[in-house]
């Protein structure tokens, strides 16, 4: 355990308390038995776990600055990344967790309900709605996604659910630079400012990996996100 939060040290200059390593130690345990049961996440190893998924989830916080007292939504979270690790990172910070599959929302409640993370919801639910609710809708400081959909296509998931002056912030990797291209039209009508790129690197994984930060400059036009689907099918380009 104690290699990954080295490494957190030395490549993002964060320390984690005592307590705070205890939560992630647990954390693991609980995907350890539940992915041995149903297909939760393809790492399945604990130093990947720490590696592909704690480390990861965290390389998030320099980006995103300080979280405690602000919401962030993490749109397509699976078994929790990065929203989880966030979260016991910012002991402060409300969190809504957001998954389509009922098992993978089912295991982020456990989760957070045996680490007493407080302020955090989880939702069975598609970002396409939850962008349409006004409940919802530009009520987030962050939005955040890890591996869900390119990013012309993500941009409609998460600009909807941001503030205007928030941030949504995307986990991509190597075709990252020619995404933000590609994206540029969904970028400006969707309400977002200039795209930031930060480069990644992770202990003994190979390939590229990126971060992609884009401002909420103005408000999401009303007619976004268009209905469930159709910004998979039909991106805007």
């Amino acid at each position: 355990m104690d290699n990954w939060i080295t490494a957190a040290e030395k490549l993002l200059d964060l320390t984690l308390s005592q307590n705070q390593q205890e939560q992630f130690r647990i954390y693991e345990e609980l995907l350890l038995d539940w992915n041995s049961k149903i297909n939760l996440t393809a790492v399945r190893d604990p130093e990947g776990i720490r590696i592909k998924h704690f480390l990861d989830s965290l390389t998030c916080v320099p980006a995103l600055g300080d979280m405690n007292g602000k919401s962030l939504i993490d749109i397509g979270t699976g078994a929790g990344f990065p929203g989880i690790p966030l979260r016991i990172f910012y002991p402060e910070m409300k969190l809504t967790l957001v998954d389509s599959v009922g098992k993978k929302a089912d295991f982020c409640r456990l989760v957070c309900d045996t680490l007493h993370l407080k302020n955090v919801t989880v939702l069975k639910d598609r970002s396409e709605e939850l962008g349409a609710d006004k409940n919802t809708r530009e009520k987030y400081d962050a939005a955040t996604a890890r591996a869900v959909a390119v990013l012309p296509v993500l941009c409609e998931y998460l600009l909807p659910l941001v503030k205007v002056g928030g941030m949504m912030l995307a986990q991509k990797g190597e075709s990252a630079p020619e995404e933000v291209k590609t994206a540029a039209a969904a970028i400006q009508k969707l309400g977002g400012g200039e795209p930031e790129l930060t480069e990644v690197t992770l202990p003994g994984v190979e390939g590229s990996r990126y971060l992609v930060k884009i401002p909420k400059i103005k408000a999401t036009p009303a007619g976004y996100p268009r209905r469930t689907g159709l910004p998979l099918k039909k991106p805007i380009i």
